[in-house]
Formats: C-alpha cells, structure tokens, sequence
C-alpha cells in the first residue's frame, strides 16, 4: 500500500503542476440555436484553473507524507 500512496502521489503532484503551469485545455461545446436540420454551436477551449492545479499537488505531496510514515 505503500508504494501506492507514492505512486498516487507522484502522479498527483506531476498533473498538479502541469494544470497550475496552464498545460490542461478541454473543449466544451455549446449549443447555439436549432432551426429545421440546421443547428449552431459554438466550441471553445478552456484551460483547467491553476487553484484546481495547486490542490491537487499539495494532495499528491499529502499521500507521499503518508505513505512515508506508514509502518509496514
């Protein structure tokens, strides 16, 4: 379990400063208007907030503290 906690940590803390540094984008589509067969929408791109980015490395460095004080 272990090495789980390391691993899940690592992973959370290497995504967490990816998304604070502004590399995540998703694409969200928004449907505009709909006449007959003929329909609008409008896509844009968005990049995932730093705040979100900033927790969750402290989340990743929390589970690499507790892995690291485990006893087995």
């Amino acid at each position: 379990m272990r090495i789980g906690l390391f691993v899940a940590g690592i992973i959370l803390i290497i995504g967490g400063v990816m998304a604070w540094m502004g590399q995540f984008e998703y694409t969200k589509d928004k449907h505009m208007a709909s006449i007959g067969n003929l329909t609008a929408s409008v896509q844009t791109e968005r990049t995932v907030p730093q705040w979100i980015g900033g927790i969750a490395a402290l989340v990743g460095v929390g589970l690499i503290a507790a892995g690291a004080m485990r006893k087995n």
